[in-house]
């Protein structure tokens, strides 16, 4: 086996790092009580710094949308038809975010890095200085709207629609996912920068990001009965990891997109579920164990999916 294959120098460590976060949670290193405050520290530290300092430097003249426009497109239909199939219920805007959204970053940027450089990551930045605003966002303000009609459905008190729609927008901005996107897309288009002072801790508290999510996700593991979500997991890791890429390539192709810049795109597509989705369904309390067990099904696929993708794609007729 070549272990300097792109898929395998990106995919084992995070198996590894997953791997790691079992035996910490087997041998109760980390209190199953102390787990939702670990996950707050990412969520609501690390994530921030990530997300803040990466769209800091985006400016939104020098973006090439249109193939992430395509993307997104064909990760909104996806979205809202496994929406449809989970119940349009807020559990199911959970678990359709998981059926889309990619580990575009801690996966995806050393990947695609290596199999096709600096040309096809420029393309993955700008779907990555995007991909976390458009599919949280969506998400969240579905969930926002879906939690406040069941609440009215519960204790019969009624809100008017467009106050209702408001509120979910409010919450969906204020949420912890995209307001630093937002801040930090804000920020770019002032051309002020960040002074080394405040761009190295939050550098360092970014950097920590990948290595801490994918730890929490294996003790979260270790306290998960696998066996039992299995059947679900693999359900999300499949639409996931081979439906998603085949649609954006079929898509894709439909669409005009050739080359490098459909090379990219469904190579993210056929990408394992981001552990953003793991920490958005720690922070609703929303089928927590089933996308736990999705994320780690979902990395192991990835091997058969991205290989399949990178194999595949140049074959596709000019």
């Amino acid at each position: 086996m070549n272990f300097d294959h792109p898929v395998l120098t990106s995919l084992l460590p995070v198996v590894l790092l997953i791997l790691v976060g079992v035996a910490v949670g087997r041998a109760k290193l980390v209190r199953q009580e102390a787990v939702r405050d670990l996950s707050n520290l990412v969520f609501l530290v690390l994530t921030q710094a990530l997300l803040f300092r990466t769209m800091s430097s985006v400016h939104l003249e020098r973006l090439d949308v249109r193939p992430v426009f395509q993307y997104f497109l064909v990760a909104g239909g996806i979205f809202f038809f496994m929406l449809v199939v989970y119940g349009r219920n807020s559990r199911a805007s959970v678990l359709a975010l998981a059926s889309v959204f990619s580990n575009t970053f801690t996966i995806g940027v050393p990947l695609i890095g290596l199999a096709y450089g600096e040309s096809a990551l420029v393309l993955l930045f700008t779907l990555i200085s995007l991909h976390a605003l458009v599919l949280l966002t969506l998400a969240t303000v579905v969930l926002e709207l879906q939690v406040a009609h069941e609440h009215a459905a519960e204790t019969g008190e009624s809100r008017h629609m467009l106050r209702t729609v408001l509120l979910a927008i409010k919450n969906a901005v204020l949420h912890p996912a995209p307001f630093p996107i937002l801040m930090g897309l804000i920020y770019a288009q002032t051309g002020l920068g960040l002074h080394p002072i405040v761009d190295k801790p939050l550098q360092l508290l970014g950097s920590a990001f990948g290595p801490v999510a994918l730890v929490l996700v294996g003790i979260t593991l270790s306290q998960t009965a696998i066996g039992e979500n299995f059947k679900g997991a693999m359900k999300l890791a499949l639409v996931k990891n081979f439906l998603h890429p085949f649609l954006m390539a079929a898509a894709g192709y439909a669409m005009g997109m050739r080359g490098l810049h459909l090379t990219v795109m469904v190579v993210a597509a056929a990408l394992p579920v981001g552990t953003n989705v793991f920490l958005f369904s720690q922070r609703y309390q929303k089928e927590e164990e089933v996308v736990t067990s999705a994320v780690a099904v979902s990395t192991v696929l990835a091997m058969v999916s991205v290989t399949l993708a990178m194999a595949l794609l140049p074959l596709l007729p000019a």
